[in-house]
């Protein structure tokens, strides 16, 4: 059972859009988080404090919103080794698509960018495909 609800969906792609459109109008970059990051390390950018404030907010945020007594629930029903590697193979994907999902799908589409439509539906076609496998074919997940 899913608790999906679509007024939350909708809030949070507003709030997504807006961010996405904030970030282009008043610093002129996409909100792409693997360019943000690649560009938060070595070598250094010369605009990485922006970069990693960008960071800081996805990895505080979740804190301060269960602060407000929200649950936020997260079941992960796969090994280590298998996280691992598929860290590695989305990072691998990102840097040979020129971007990621958030670069592409939300920020490249809406500026109605060919390469984004090509890469948010390949995206989105090994993603089911993925799902099919792992779950029907070789009878893993849930």
């Amino acid at each position: 059972m899913t608790t999906f609800t679509p007024y939350s969906a909708l809030f949070g792609g507003f709030l997504i859009g807006l961010a996405a459109a904030m970030l282009l109008f008043f610093n002129g970059r996409i909100a792409g988080v693997s360019g943000i990051t690649s560009g938060a390390f070595p070598p250094w950018q010369r605009d990485g404090l922006w970069r990693l404030c960008f960071l800081a907010g996805l990895i505080i945020m979740p804190a301060i919103y269960q602060s407000t007594g929200a649950k936020i629930e997260l079941h992960i029903q796969t090994s280590i080794p298998v996280l691992i590697l598929a860290g590695l193979l989305v990072g691998y994907g990102t840097r040979l698509g020129n971007g990621c999902t958030s670069g592409h799908g939300v920020c490249g589409l809406s500026r109605l960018s060919v390469r984004s439509l090509a890469a948010t539906l390949t995206f989105m076609a090994t993603a089911a495909l993925t799902v099919y496998l792992t779950r029907h074919v070789f009878g893993m997940g849930a």
